[in-house]
């Protein structure tokens, strides 16, 4: 009974337009930023932080550029990995051959880098669709891993492949404790998810949405293919540049390009696909979802068969693992194509209706 919008009436179009138009929903929000930014700093530890909250803000990141491309614009792309790499390495060339150069701006600057390497490799999307359109982004993932490994330059000359960063400073603040990482990838998350959600309402997501759902239909009304497919893939690989830079600053500290490899591409496929494509929401859902389900099978599936007397390696539940992505994501195809963002919404719309059955 408490989830009701009667008597919330708009004296305005700016009040109709608004993101969130139901008042619970803006308490919501306000509420949930404000756990996000005062009570989980104050309460979680340092482990949660790097194994769970610092990985999940930069996926849902990720994710979010990745369901631009693809649950927006409906353009199938296998080398999101390939896009976080670049932005990675941008961002790491940058920091490193112009001193005094602050973090933002080069993240910024590599993610700008992808958003360039993301239209070349976008351009096969004027004359081909679905799986050939796959295929011709997965050859970016391809090429992306050759370069950084065979070109030393990327990587300032070292000999093994492996870079690393340290000294991360913000208006003079340093970004060293577990706190400060989380703190500091959360702000950037919530900036560009605000941004991303006023895009999509905007007529160049309403192109988007109608190049996904008939590109020919779409031309016909007048709106102009090549540029609304270029201009998602360069928004979408902008959002995983930063993504990629962030991974590899923040999260990892020192890599190599194995740490952006076709199965990070594929992660954040299952992402879309689970949380729910063509939903802001659904890439926070997706990245919640991929990144604890292996640390809840982790600690809870031993415990659970070891009631009925069964022991399981540390093997056997990275094989369990990979089982229940693939049970789940064919499960979600079939059941609910729409992802989790799907069940929340249709949970809220009986809310709004409870206890009317219609």
């Amino acid at each position: 009974m408490l989830y009701r919008e009667n008597g919330q009436f708009k004296t305005s179009y700016r009040a109709d337009q608004q993101i969130f138009p139901i008042a619970q929903d803006r308490i919501m929000i306000a509420l949930l930023l404000a756990v996000a930014f005062v009570a989980v700093p104050m309460l979680s530890s340092d482990y949660f932080f790097r194994a769970i909250l610092i990985p999940f803000v930069i996926m849902s990141l990720a994710a979010l550029g990745v369901n631009i491309l693809v649950g927006y614009c409906g353009q199938i792309s296998l080398g999101s990995g390939a896009f976080m790499a670049v932005g990675a390495y941008g961002a790491y060339n940058f920091f490193m051959r112009l001193p005094g150069l602050p973090l933002i701006p080069a993240l910024i600057l590599g993610g700008l880098c992808a958003t360039f390497f993301g239209i070349l490799f976008g351009l096969p999307s004027l004359r081909v669709k679905g799986l050939y359109l796959a295929v011709a982004t997965l050859a970016a993932q391809f090429f992306s891993d050759w370069m950084f490994l065979r070109i030393k330059w990327f990587t300032l000359d070292t000999p093994s492949g492996a870079i690393s960063v340290s000294n991360l400073q913000m208006f003079g603040l340093p970004i060293e404790s577990a706190t400060s990482k989380y703190l500091f990838c959360l702000a950037i998350l919530v900036i560009v998810a605000l941004l991303a959600k006023n895009l999509v309402r905007g007529a160049i997501g309403r192109e988007w949405m109608a190049i996904r759902d008939m590109d020919v239909a779409a031309a016909v009304i007048g709106i102009r293919p090549m540029y609304a497919k270029l201009s998602a893939f360069a928004v979408s690989s902008f959002i995983v540049g930063v993504a990629g830079g962030l991974w590899a600053f923040v999260y990892l500290g020192a890599w190599e390009p194995g740490a952006f490899s076709v199965d990070m591409s594929f992660r954040l496929l299952f992402m879309v696909i689970i949380g729910g494509m063509g939903s802001i929401m659904g890439s926070f859902f997706g990245a919640a979802f991929i990144v604890v389900l292996p640390i809840a099978l982790n600690q809870f599936l031993p415990l659970f068969l070891g009631l009925f007397g069964i022991s399981i390696s540390t093997a056997g539940i990275s094989h369990a693992e990979l089982m229940i992505f693939g049970g789940l994501i064919v499960w979600f195809l079939i059941v609910e194509p729409h992802g989790l963002a799907k069940l929340w919404s249709m949970g809220k719309q009986k809310l709004r209706l409870w206890p009317f059955p219609h």
